[in-house]
């Protein structure tokens, strides 16, 4: 194997060799070292987080730490950077898929020292600190919390300077990454108990609640965790001078879907970049479940060769799938391909680990050899992935459990498999025995549906995503009428549509300006 960085020769026969050849080849040309500057930034952005709960409040003891040494879970970068020059993928156990344990309470139990770091995405100190201090408003206990959308990583140019109009009073450090075009910060909180939760924050924040939260905190829990995707949303509440939204989901809820994509609707999110505040042990193990599984899938949909920006617009258009905001006027068209194009750092630190554990998929591209191409928002890697039916068969067998049972019966109508020899090869894929430990390769039918026509695999694996996005997500919208009040929903679909009337303008103006060319 050559060493870290060195120029693979005969790059100009590489089309004319086997693609196992080629990925043996090329495989680790990207591998990220545990001295990489990234590296040590993410570990250090890791700990605070995973940390940060274990923090006294910063009006009683001071501000947090940014990169505190003492964290649960991860080394602090000064201890990482002294330690053996070995890659970190290499503290990853092989088989930590085959039986994860969900049930954990620590970080010390993780399958690694450095499991999960990818999660951990690296913005402005000072912008980190206003978000953690918007937490801190909240006395009902918040075990896990991340910040995402928009308000949070810009989806289009660098904002103009300017105060901003948004927010009523943002802090300094607020108001100087979004600049004029201040944007609502949106948030998810996960929570233990739900009832409780809600029985607390009713008591400190009554008016962040409609007229369903007159009905106690028995009813609105209820309303979470029934209907749609299991979370309860308030929306458009000032904490700190800054205008947010936020959501409340149950651990339990939240690490089944991460994990099973049962509705795809936080595993969706989180399948983006998001600023994790509150880290918790079962939900980075989840999360990581998550994020290779949508690689898996991404793959799938995937011709052999590809780039970078289709990997990830790809995953990021999952959770997209069956959501009726994109076949109404509410969303901008242009979304998934923005998301894309101005986090492709982020969307490369939060895969790039990942691809480089996977067997048959691999960078092979010779800008990875440059040494700041992880930080490069122009470089768009090429990629290759191996077509071997063995091994897109164990892929399809490693797929999440509610969303693989549906792709399943998909291609049992397909195949026009008889139910009683279905019932059986269901019952050999079950994953459910805690007692025996089984190792997920792919059957002869988990091979048969990898080996289908792309353009047919394509329509099926999107036709079982619709069906677990579209009623959670149909569903959750409804819900939101009544848990948010009827003003705040009408501002919050004004507010879409001409998100979507945007995006409508830009595109014909970049249409004109190419015909004009």
């Amino acid at each position: 194997m050559q060493a870290i960085g060195t120029p693979i020769s005969g790059t100009s026969v590489l089309p004319h060799l086997s693609r196992r050849l080629l990925l043996a080849r090329v495989g680790w040309q990207c591998r990220l070292p545990s001295r990489h500057p990234l590296f040590q930034r993410s570990l250090a952005s890791a700990s605070s987080d995973s940390n940060s709960k274990h923090t006294s409040r910063p009006e009683e003891k001071g501000p947090i730490s940014s990169a505190s040494s003492d964290a649960p879970g991860l080394k602090s970068s000064s201890s990482s950077s002294s330690s053996s020059t070995t890659t970190h993928q290499s503290s990853i156990p092989p088989d930590w898929e085959e039986n994860p344990n969900l049930d954990i309470s620590s970080f010390k139990q993780l399958p690694s020292s450095t499991f999960g770091y990818n999660q951990h995405m690296i913005i402005n100190d000072e912008f980190k600190e206003a978000l953690r201090q918007i937490l801190w408003q909240f006395r009902a206990p918040i075990r896990y919390a991340f910040a995402y959308g928009s308000g949070v990583f810009p989806q289009t140019a660098s904002a103009s300077k300017g105060a901003s109009t948004v927010h009523p009073h943002a802090s300094t450090a607020i108001s100087s990454v979004q600049g004029s075009q201040g944007k609502m910060i949106d948030f998810i909180f996960g929570v233990s108990y739900t009832q409780h939760w809600h029985s607390l924050n009713l008591q400190q924040h009554r008016h962040h609640y409609s007229a369903i939260g007159s009905l106690g905190s028995s009813l609105v829990s209820r309303v979470q965790d029934r209907y749609g995707a299991g979370v309860y949303f308030n929306p458009y509440v000032t904490v700190n001078g800054v205008l947010i939204k936020y959501g409340v989901v149950n651990l339990d809820t939240l690490c089944r879907d991460l994990s099973e994509w049962d509705t795809l609707y936080l595993a969706g999110r989180l399948h983006k970049p998001v600023k994790i505040l509150r880290d918790d042990p079962r939900v980075r193990l989840a999360n990581q479940i998550n994020l290779i599984s949508a690689v898996r899938t991404a793959l799938l949909l995937l011709p052999s060769d590809f780039t970078e920006q289709e990997l990830y617009g790809t995953i990021a258009g999952l959770s997209y799938l069956g959501d009726p905001r994109m076949a109404l006027p509410a969303e901008n068209p242009d979304k998934v391909a923005n998301i894309v194009k101005y986090q492709l750092p982020n969307f490369r630190r939060l895969y790039a680990p990942l691809i480089e554990n996977l067997p048959n998929v691999a960078f092979h591209d010779p800008r990875c050899h440059n040494s700041d191409w992880m930080d490069d928002p122009d470089t768009n890697a090429t990629l290759a992935q191996d077509l071997d039916p063995k091994k897109r068969g164990n892929m399809v067998r490693r797929l999440p459990r509610s969303f693989r049972s549906k792709l399943y019966y998909r291609y049992q109508s397909k195949f026009q498999i008889p139910q009683k020899e279905f019932d059986e090869m269901l019952e050999e894929s079950n994953d459910q025995d805690p007692t025996r430990v089984k190792k997920q390769q792919g059957s002869t039918f988990d091979q048969r549906v990898a080996s289908d026509r792309r353009e047919d695999l394509t329509k099926e694996v999107k036709r079982a995503i619709k069906s677990t996005v579209q009623w959670a997500s149909a569903t959750q919208s409804l819900k939101g009428i009544l848990t948010t009040g009827m003003a705040r929903s009408v501002r919050y679909v004004r507010e879409k549509i001409a998100k979507y009337r945007e995006g409508r303008r830009k595109e014909r103006e970049k249409s004109s300006a190419e015909t004009k060319g």
